[in-house]
């Protein structure tokens, strides 16, 4: 999010950002001036509800795991602008590589009769035999 950008924020909104916040963290805050003018300050930032609510479950994931304490979910914490930003584009990285897509199978027309894959069979039979006494002679 780039600070220059403001969006307009009305107070039905801060209402539902805190509101959002107590009923995902099982806490029961009153929201006083200065708890609203930080979900202003933030809010007006562009961030909406649904990035709230992957912020919290991604700090509640490691606050479970023991990579974060507690502390994270601290309202006073949360709401700062720089950590949240952090926070939420780490809650969006894809940590495990994706699934390589299946591949059609391409049938190569061969190369070679079945005659001449014989001989190049017994070539390399012959050439490993080779290599396998010269071996035994160091």
């Amino acid at each position: 999010m780039s600070n220059s950008i403001a969006f307009p924020v009305d107070a039905t909104t801060i209402g539902q950002a805190h509101q959002l916040y107590c009923q995902l963290t099982g806490q029961d805050l009153r929201l006083a001036f200065d708890r609203e003018r930080m979900w202003y300050e933030l809010l007006r930032l562009g961030y909406s509800l649904q990035d709230l609510r992957a912020v919290i479950a991604y700090l509640q994931r490691e606050i479970r795991a023991q990579r974060r304490n507690v502390g994270a979910l601290k309202l006073s914490n949360l709401l700062q602008p720089d950590r949240f930003e952090e926070d939420l584009n780490i809650s969006h990285l894809r940590l495990t590589p994706q699934p390589p897509r299946p591949q059609a199978a391409v049938a190569l027309p061969a190369s070679c009769s079945p005659a001449e894959q014989e001989r190049g069979r017994q070539r390399a039979l012959a050439q490993f035999r080779n290599l396998k006494d010269k071996l035994r002679l160091l």
